[in-house]
């Protein structure tokens, strides 16, 4: 394909009457004399100041400003352009306002915009990427020129590599990760090609040198190829009537031949598709004439077919795209569209900010700009770097699957998507409520990957809430960012109650509440000591465990009752030293006596579960009373002597009583159900269930469940280990 050959040449000795001479073609003279003040005033700044290379650093915004006037862009971006650098000289005493005052605001504002942009000097560090993605973004939303002109200034320095050469290699990556995409979803496919194929000399030198050999080596044949492919073409295409057309044909670019090598596991030789045709036609309705005549002319490939003029890109991209097995079973790409789409092929947003006189911003424009907003939106909550970074490089992968809303609106998504994915793009409460979708009318599983043509409907139900399982469902950062937020603040609630409990039961031991706290005017120095914002934020850190259950008095209490308190606990330790055999009532029931001490809270250890049957022994905690344990329990024997002291059950007790089991065996359907249906028919009562299953198909099950005995407990253990494919049935 022939192509403006000042886009992919070097513009390192690019002179001011060279771009002047490429302004007149389309600006009107005072534009062009405008834009020669603004080199004359960049020029000043920079006076002898070079480059590392020796040239002078004026040629850097100049061959900037050349790039983006060979896109057409208005007066004021090539003005920006020339601009954009002063700010770096360190000794230029210019300011934002002095540019306002000679240039307008426009311009001003779009140096502004680039210098934020270029702030911060290039690295590899993960934190610098994060912060200078977003100001691009921030950038890019309030005005598109801004990130044109950055746009144009990575690829100058690209094309000039004028770096010392340990950054180099890093340079070229962000290039690849960045930029390259980047400018795909803004449209600049030249761009593109032209930052994927110089970092890719960067990035892997040897293979850049030995396939540009190779494809040099066999140009011969491919222009053959090119020539006869052309001919039938354009023979076959006029005895059909159409005429006023293009046939181009071009070598795909170095960077994906490359990647279709290392994807396909292929020798250079086996890559059928090297050469892409173009077809260019005045009208759409010859665009479709003409792909019935090329799928009559050769067998086209299954899959492989994409109708963008129907259902453009997001970035208004618009071609009809088919691969067929051409002469010689060769594999040929071809693709099929009006000159008026093939503008936009080739500059993207560019051909939407050209230049054009007296006109304004037209709706297809507007929707462009509106699907650019929406990919700064899908990423401002993401606060972590490198999730941030990683989702960043999701929305702008290049392997897009394309789907259709039932009015027939396209949406893309990155491969591997699902309706849940496709729901979260709608609304957030759509993608929260879903429950199910309807792909081209049929019902299907919300795992269901998304295919190319789909016709998605979203089912909601107003009981549905996300889970964490859906985070392995979904694929694109919008969806899983919103399930994200939902489970932390589902998991903030939860906390926020639970610390409320944990918090009014500790305080009631003092005949005090939160509500009465407040009233004592002590909630200000409560948070202080607690380093909390405000009462909730208290009461989750308390609920998720951040501040522990016995230093909630020690934060809350106030001075006076502290002192009581310690008063109360020093008795407390000195009638310990006299003790005698009294009754203490549990939490669950009558069931502990206690050697020596009355009045204190008792509690059940979760780590070992003991139960009536089992020898026990308790421990006094500071701040939460005694803590019940089998005296096998490890917890235990890690704890002070001192502070152990002698418990029993009371034999009239009558309780539930929590258990934990392990059973193990072999894997069959039906297994989990069975187990369940044994245990409560057994009269006991499961309280939680985790299950899994290793790659030799055993199943380990962990089971809390409550029992009335610990002979209740072994009678049930004994029924499991009767039950079929079990293996063993213990307490842990």
């Amino acid at each position: 394909m022939q192509q403006d050959t000042s886009k992919n040449t070097h513009h390192s000795n690019i002179a001011i009457d060279d771009l002047l001479n490429r302004a007149r073609g389309y600006l009107p003279p005072k534009d062009v004399d405008d834009t020669r003040k603004a080199y004359d005033f960049a020029r000043k700044i920079h006076g002898d100041q070079k480059r590392s290379n020796g040239d002078p650093y004026i040629t850097h915004p100049l061959a900037v400003a050349h790039i983006l006037a060979s896109m057409q862009l208005d007066p004021h971006s090539l003005q920006a352009a020339l601009l954009h650098s002063i700010f770096k000289d360190p000794s230029s005493k210019v300011t934002e306002k002095e540019i306002e005052i000679k240039f307008g605001a426009d311009v001003a504002n779009l140096v502004k915009g680039v210098n934020r942009i270029n702030s911060v000097e290039f690295n590899a560090n993960i934190d610098y990427q994060a912060e200078n993605i977003r100001k691009m973004l921030l950038a890019m939303s309030a005005d598109i020129r801004v990130l044109m002109v950055k746009m144009a200034d990575r690829l100058q320095l690209m094309q000039v590599m004028d770096m010392p050469n340990d950054q180099k290699r890093e340079f070229a990556s962000e290039t690849m990760d960045l930029y390259a995409p980047l400018a795909s979803r803004l449209g600049i496919d030249w761009m593109k090609r032209e930052f994927e194929d110089l970092a890719f000399s960067y990035l892997h030198p040897d293979e850049f040198q030995n396939l540009t050999a190779k494809i040099k080596s066999s140009s011969l044949d491919r222009e053959r190829f090119v020539d006869e492919v052309k001919k039938l073409l354009t023979t076959k295409l006029e005895e059909q009537g159409l005429s006023n057309f293009q046939i181009l044909g071009r070598p795909k670019h170095l960077y994906s031949i490359y990647r279709k090598l290392i994807a396909q596991n292929i020798p250079l030789e086996k890559v059928y598709d090297k050469v892409a045709f173009r077809i260019i036609f005045q009208t759409v309705r010859e665009c479709y004439e003409a792909l019935g005549l090329v799928h009559s002319l050769w067998p086209p490939i299954d899959g492989r077919f994409k109708d963008f003029i129907s259902s453009p890109k997001s970035n208004m991209y618009q071609s009809l795209h088919t691969s067929v097995i051409g002469p010689h079973g060769d594999f040929m790409e071809i693709q099929i569209r009006t000159e008026e789409m093939d503008k936009i092929a080739k500059e993207g947003i560019a051909a939407h900010w050209a230049y054009k006189e007296g006109t304004s911003i037209s709706q297809q424009d507007a929707k462009m700009f509106e699907g650019l907003k929406h990919l700064v939106q899908c990423l401002q909550d993401l606060k972590d770097p490198k999730e941030f970074i990683d989702a960043f490089k999701e929305e702008l992968d290049h392997a897009k699957t394309y789907v259709l809303t039932p009015n027939g609106e396209v949406k893309e998504f990155p491969d591997g998507s699902t309706p849940l994915d496709f729901a979260y793009s709608i609304h957030t409460e759509v993608g929260n409520r879903c429950t199910g979708a309807k792909i081209n009318g049929r019902l299907v599983p919300l795992k269901t990957v998304l295919k190319n043509g789909d016709v998605l409907e979203i089912l909601t139900s107003p009981h549905q809430e996300p889970s964490r399982g859906w985070l392995s469902l979904v694929k694109t950062s919008r969806a899983k960012s919103r399930i994200r937020q939902w489970l932390r603040q589902e998991e903030m609630e939860k906390s926020l109650k639970l610390g409320q409990e944990i918090s009014e039961r500790e305080l009631r031991k003092h005949n005090l509440s939160l509500k009465k706290l407040i009233k004592t005017g002590h909630l200000k120095e409560i948070l202080k000591r607690a380093n909390s914002n405000a009462l909730e934020d208290l009461l989750r850190k308390i609920g998720s465990g951040k501040i522990r259950t016995n230093q909630i008095l020690d934060l809350m209490l106030p001075a006076e009752v502290k002192k009581e308190k310690e008063e109360e606990e020093a008795l407390q330790e000195l009638t310990g030293e006299k003790a005698q055999h009294v009754s203490k009532k549990a939490d669950s029931g009558d069931i502990i006596e206690i050697d020596g001490i009355d009045g204190m809270l008792v509690k059940i250890s979760q780590c070992c579960l003991p139960m009536p049957g089992d020898d026990i022994m308790g421990f006094i905690t500071t701040g939460r009373g005694i803590s019940v344990h089998k005296t096998t329990c490890p917890n235990l024997h890690n704890t002070d002597p001192q502070r152990r002291i002698e418990v029993g059950w009371s034999t009239s007790a009558k309780a539930q009583h929590r258990a934990q089991i392990q059973i193990i065996a072999q894997d069959r359907k039906g297994l989990l159900v069975n187990i369940c249906n044994a245990i409560t028919t057994d009269d006991a009562n499961i309280l939680n269930v985790d299950a899994h299953t290793s790659k030799d198909n055993v199943a380990r099950l962990n089971i809390v469940l409550e029992v009335n005995s610990i002979d209740h407990l072994t009678s049930l253990l004994q029924h499991l280990r009767q039950l079929e494919n079990v293996i063993e049935a213990r307490r842990n």
